[in-house]
């Protein structure tokens, strides 16, 4: 059997952020086909970071909404790699930003892909722990960017399934790797 493979690309459209292309290739039994793909200016790549805090058995969870859904999106804090920057750099950069907390970064995963039918943005995928004792007697800012409107949960591991219960109640969507985690974590 043939290997599939590309072979070529049109671009459809270009905005600030994002450029939609039809992509062309030629499938295992070698036919041609075409598929669309939105994607990032530039290949831009992304790191998602799951942060524990420690001796708590806490995770960091983040609030925000986002236009392609219409929804406000309980996910994991995340953000673009900035030129130059490694997706640990960028990981710990990103907590702090939309958390307020500063971590230890203990793992960080190869690229791999969210939603490979819709998109090619790499994502990496930062483990941090955090010193819960080094905040217990402390207010934590987040210092996200001024288009940013981020809420920050701070979420026992026992009681993460509730949670998720209650933001769908409340009309929140969840990212389908918060799903994911859950259900690591129960097993």
């Amino acid at each position: 059997m043939m290997k599939a493979k590309i072979c070529g690309e049109t671009p459809l459209a270009s905005a600030k952020f994002l450029k939609l292309r039809e992509i062309s290739f030629c499938d295992a039994k070698g036919i041609m086909r075409k598929w669309e793909s939105a994607d990032r200016i530039a290949d831009a790549k992304a790191v998602m970071i799951v942060a524990h805090i420690l001796p708590d058995d806490e995770y960091l969870f983040v609030r925000q909404f986002r236009p392609p859904t219409g929804k406000m999106m309980i996910e994991f804090p995340a953000g673009l790699i900035d030129p130059g920057e490694t997706p640990g750099t960028t990981a710990v950069r990103e907590l702090y930003e939309e958390t307020g907390f500063a971590g230890k970064l203990t793992k960080v995963t190869n690229f791999g892909f969210s939603s490979p039918g819709m998109s090619g943005e790499p994502i990496a995928v930062a483990f941090m722990e955090i010193d819960g004792d080094a905040y217990r007697d402390q207010a934590v800012v987040a210092h996200p960017e001024e288009c940013e409107s981020i809420e920050t949960f701070r979420i026992r591991r026992d009681d993460i399934a509730d949670f998720i219960g209650r933001c769908e109640a409340q009309g929140d969507g969840i990212d389908t790797k918060i799903y994911l985690f859950a259900a690591a974590l129960q097993k």
